[in-house]
């Protein structure tokens, strides 16, 4: 497209129109004033056909694919190759999504010479997900600068927006650092559920140990031997249905008014699970995902590795929060079929809805017999027993602190409930949610449970 510049503008004001107004009175007049006519329309012509050709020879660039953190400034370098000799201004305006932030929104740049030239252009991902880059308007002036030409690049790029993980590595960087200042080591305890070797009796063995048909076959006491179980399966298990989209105050930040720090319980779900597997990693585990809602819509078998790592942050990557009730019998339906060993099972879930709880139990039976279940549930603020603070200074705020005690009481009875299947539950704040993650999985490593 073709968009007539002031300088045209002027040009025609200043000549064409006086001489325009003046061709009537004389016969020569009328001569000069068809001749300036003509030389200002072939000039405005040329210089159209030029700004025509100029950028129609333009090209750009982008990558196919672009990954970027979550709320963190990233740069995508635009390869911009001007087609033709000598050089060209260009005025570029990226038509990023608008999930997607750019500072500047448009940028003018000189392009020199044939050979392409690289452009490092900020943007930064708000919003978690999976963006497509289409097209770039870009724009430049002709040769006399009576015309701009505006011109619609198309373009093919894939932006990824991942879960910055930076913050929360640091809140919990003493489980990701293995042999640094400070560390320690901490005992196994148990004998281990993995056999090894037989050998023969020795005082003091159990008689749970003695292999019996070894004995019999052999005629001298046999014991079996077994070693602690380095490697085992560790499942996510992330929750996106409607209980996952509230939003609960953290204890550390600032209130939910600020829309900032508003995010929901999702997205610190994501962080957590992802955060399990860089600890899983470094202790030689095996990680695993699952996500569902009404239904299982994600399921990664666990592996170990850094590709493995990267597929289960880039199945997160689109993960939102859907309206729907959770389906917890559909989903210890599809485990069941596709778990034949016995590994454990990390639920992040909210399971303070008496629905959703209900309908837990009656999954977590199908598992318990075969799995190791464990659900870490975020906390709300307000939860806490009567009395446990001082803050109460109006009716309203004794009004609050008990539907906190109520809550809390309710949360204890069915940890009490959970606790008699062998399924433990762990309530923590929102922004400890990892913390107790991870420190639930490395108890149960320590103790050799599963």
């Amino acid at each position: 497209m073709l968009v007539p510049q002031p300088r045209l503008l002027w040009l025609v004001g200043l000549l064409v129109c006086p001489a325009l107004a003046l061709a009537p009175t004389h016969e020569a007049a009328g001569t000069l004033a068809l001749g300036i006519v003509g030389i200002v329309a072939v000039l405005a012509a040329f210089d159209a056909i030029r700004a025509w050709e100029l950028l129609g020879r333009f090209s750009i660039a982008l990558p196919t694919v672009l990954r970027l953190a979550k709320g963190r400034m990233g740069t995508v370098v635009l390869r911009l190759d001007p087609g033709g000799p000598g050089g060209l201004r260009v005025r570029l305006a990226p038509g990023f999504a608008p999930h997607l932030e750019t500072t500047p929104t448009e940028m003018e740049v000189d392009l020199p010479g044939t050979t392409a030239s690289l452009l490092d252009w900020p943007i930064v991902g708000p919003t978690r997900g999976r963006f497509v880059v289409a097209s770039i308007h870009a724009e430049t002036l002709s040769l006399f600068g009576l015309w701009a030409r505006r011109r619609i690049v198309p373009v093919k790029c894939e932006v990824r927006v991942q879960p910055d993980l930076a913050g929360p590595m640091r809140r919990n960087a003493a489980f990701l650092v293995q042999g640094g200042a400070g560390a320690r080591s901490q005992r196994q305890v148990g004998r281990g559920r993995e056999f090894e070797k037989l050998r023969d009796y020795v005082a003091g063995d159990g008689f749970d140990e003695i292999h019996w048909r070894a004995t019999a076959k052999r005629g001298r006491p046999v014991t079996k031997v077994f070693q602690i179980e380095r490697t085992q399966e560790v499942y996510v298990i992330v929750d996106a249905s409607r209980l996952s989209g509230r939003v609960l105050e953290r204890d550390d930040d600032a209130p939910v008014a600020d829309q900032r720090r508003a995010e929901p319980l999702l997205e610190q779900f994501i962080q957590s699970a992802l955060l399990l597997g860089s600890v899983a990693e470094k202790q030689g585990d095996l990680f695993g995902l699952v996500t569902f809602a009404d239904q299982p819509d994600g399921f990664v078998r666990a592996a170990a590795g850094r590709a493995h790592f990267s597929a289960c942050r880039e199945r997160l990557v689109e993960l939102q929060v859907r309206g729907v009730s959770p389906d917890f019998e559909e989903l210890a339906s599809f485990l069941r079929v596709r778990l034949r060993r016995r590994a454990l099972l990390l639920f992040l879930t909210s399971l303070d809805d008496p629905v959703a709880a209900e309908g837990f139990l009656r999954g977590v039976d199908l598992l318990r017999r075969q799995h190791l279940c464990a659900v870490v549930q975020p906390k709300p603020r307000e939860t806490a027993p009567l009395f446990e603070d001082d803050r109460v200074a109006t009716l309203d705020d004794a009004y609050g602190a008990l539907a906190g005690h109520l809550q809390w009481q309710a949360l204890r009875e069915l940890q009490a409930i959970l606790q008699r299947r062998g399924v433990v539950l762990v309530p923590a704040p929102v922004e400890g949610l990892a913390a107790a993650l991870i420190t639930r999985y490395l108890d149960v490593k320590r103790r050799q449970i599963l």
